[in-house]
């Protein structure tokens, strides 16, 4: 019989440190979240893949979401899921993920991806050339916010003005907003897609990518307006949130260990396989998405019911000491391949080849334009998203050298 652990009001603070503890009593324990919910929480590398994939695992939010007020201490707090939202890949098992991902891989290919690589180069230039040596700014606001949100927003054919809108619900759909908060964000984004869907369904097919995924056609299969609502947003919110906290994150762990910054700076051809361990150290999601026990599984010795929420840490993983020698050492020259920043298995980041091209233009740039940057705040006063799901930072100040 398990012991129940009870997460501390600050883990998304520190997460490691909680981590470490659980990992070190074994892969997967029974705890509970700091807003109340009951789950078994994964922390290792081997048993993290295992969870990702088996079958014995559901994704569906629409069969499963009830379990969040079945093992909640405060079912009234419980966030309900967007029915709007959830008739999307993320959330479903075969085959209807497996037609989904389908559909959405035909619009979303690596050739697609990399001829956005000059517009991308163009953006980051653009927000670059508005920044000057001495400013201190907030390097998520002027630059690792608006250089991913402006390109979804070109690859959906949604116009830039509403970025700030979208950043708006986005962070209160992904942190622990209130229920009416949550309500409110969910309400305004579902009007908003749902206009935006139906001019493009409308319109007269052309090359752009959401017009590929609005028109995309398998076999006499395309995606229904409530399925194009959902996936819009889903590439909207993981197309952005993914490489803002990337970036971020990044960008603080290498001002806290000038030797590595040396290293990229000395070697900047380094920067695009240093991606992988970026994402290793401090990826952009600690908790992976919702999912649920159908059958009994069993991880590294210890059953998890029936019935039970299962959340698997990539952040805590990615840092097992027995897949990683020295986990909590930033090495931009570690082969870092195999981490599971992405995800594993057929739930694997569908954004991927964007993600690590965006991280790459944009650390190349600003590290060639600002080789001198550093932090202009205390370390220990910054301070962390208020989310299980996302691992990134509210404000990231630096001055620019």
């Amino acid at each position: 019989m398990t012991t129940l652990t009870q997460l501390p009001d600050d883990y998304v603070q520190n997460p490691h440190a909680v981590h470490d503890m659980l990992r070190a009593e074994g892969p997967v324990r029974e705890v509970r979240m700091p807003r109340g919910l009951k789950v078994w929480l994964v922390t290792r590398y081997d048993e993290a893949k295992i969870a990702l994939t088996a079958p014995e695992i559901s994704k569906n939010v629409v069969e499963g979401g009830h379990l969040m007020a079945v093992h909640s201490s405060d079912p009234e707090q419980v966030r309900r899921f967007e029915p709007t939202f959830s008739a999307n890949m993320l959330n479903l098992d075969p085959p209807d993920h497996t037609r989904l991902r389908k559909l959405v891989t035909k619009a979303f290919t690596a050739r697609r991806v990399e001829l956005l690589r000059p517009r991308v180069q163009e953006i980051a230039a653009e927000l670059i050339s508005k920044l000057n040596d001495g400013d201190e700014v907030d390097l998520l606001d002027v630059f690792a916010f608006p250089l991913p949100i402006t390109v979804i927003c070109e690859l959906l054919g949604i116009p830039i003005d509403n970025r700030d809108d979208f950043r708006e619900w986005s962070n209160q759909l992904l942190s622990f907003g209130t229920p009416e908060q949550v309500k409110a964000a969910a309400g305004s984004m579902a009007a908003f897609l749902f206009q935006h869907v139906t001019a493009i369904a409308e319109a007269e097919p052309n090359d752009t990518f959401f017009s590929a995924l609005v028109h995309a056609d398998e076999s006499g299969d395309r995606l229904n307006t409530e399925e194009l609502i959902s996936m819009a947003f889903l590439l909207l919110v993981a197309g952005h949130e993914t490489t803002v906290n990337l970036i971020g994150n990044a960008v603080l762990s290498l001002l806290q260990n000038p030797d590595q910054l040396q290293v990229l700076k000395d070697r900047p051809e380094l920067i695009p396989a240093s991606t992988e361990e970026f994402l290793r150290l401090e990826g952009p999601v600690n908790v992976a998405t919702f999912r649920y026990t159908k059958e009994a599984l069993d991880l590294g010795g210890v059953t998890v019911p029936a019935g039970e929420i299962l959340m698997v840490s990539l952040v805590a993983a990615n840092r097992d000491p027995e897949r990683y020698e020295n986990p909590d050492q930033l090495d931009v020259t570690r082969s870092a391949q195999g981490h599971v920043a992405f995800g594993h298995g057929i739930h694997f980041c569908v954004g991927a080849p964007l993600a690590r091209l965006e991280f790459d233009v944009a650390m190349t740039q600003l590290l060639a334009r600002f080789p001198n940057l550093t932090l202009a705040a205390e370390p220990e006063t910054l301070v962390w998203r208020d989310s299980t799901l996302i691992r990134g930072l509210h404000t990231l100040p630096v001055r620019l050298a």
